[in-house]
């Protein structure tokens, strides 16, 4: 089944996915689980009422336009402020993208309410030429996906190929409409730089969640 095995199908190295985010500019660097977060710079410029510039290894660096599933333009640097959850997907996908929701869900789950409230969610489509707005709002119903706090979002697709190589996540068109594609779960510190990344699909990763929870708390402070 094409789009079904979350193995990943491609050879591409570290190596080219750094330097294929290099291209576009942005200086990415690699996602460390082990890292310990810090208080993100917007933060800190709030505090001295200026405002920051954003980190050379944000992914927010990409000037990426979207459209979410109520027809809201916005741009990745618009997400800035809080930590967010990023994933990509497509919304004809019936096995793996499905259990790519669930287990944001079951993220969300070991978080308290007010962890919870400071998350942001963003899913990307990888098929903009069938992922319309009308598709996604209704791919978000199905879905029960109703929080704002939570966003199904399109782009052209020359940006889901740049979105992609500087989050590494790798996907190819297939001739009958589905996809090959790798799968992860990534979390962005409050300026866009990614902290952790998880590839556990169906119940969520604790050592994921272990990050989520720190980078909160690293925000807030």
């Amino acid at each position: 089944m094409h789009a079904n095995d979350t193995r990943p199908r491609f050879a591409a190295s570290r190596a080219a996915t750094i330097a294929a985010a290099l291209a576009l500019g942005v200086a990415m660097s690699a996602p460390a689980s082990s890292a310990s977060p810090t208080p993100s710079a917007s933060k800190q410029a709030a505090g001295a009422g200026t405002a920051a510039a954003l980190p050379t290894n944000s992914v927010y660096q990409l000037p990426v336009a979207l459209t979410d599933q109520d027809g809201r333009d916005f741009r990745l640097a618009d997400r800035r402020g809080k930590p967010m959850l990023v994933s990509m997907f497509y919304s004809s996908c019936q096995f793996v993208c499905p259990m790519l929701i669930d287990t944001l869900r079951d993220t969300e789950s070991k978080l308290g309410a007010g962890e919870r409230e400071q998350l942001g969610v963003l899913m990307v489509s990888i098929d903009p030429a069938h992922d319309t707005v009308a598709v996604l709002k209704q791919k978000a119903n199905e879905r029960a996906i109703a929080t704002p706090r939570w966003a199904m979002a399109r782009t052209d697709a020359a940006s889901v190929r740049k979105l992609a190589a500087v989050l590494g996540i790798q996907y190819r068109a297939l001739a009958d409409g589905e996809f090959n594609h790798t799968t992860a779960l990534i979390l962005l510190d409050a300026d866009g730089r990614i902290v952790a990344r998880s590839s556990q699909l169906g119940n969520a990763d604790p050592a994921f969640v272990l990050k989520v929870r720190q980078t909160l708390e690293a925000g807030s402070h």
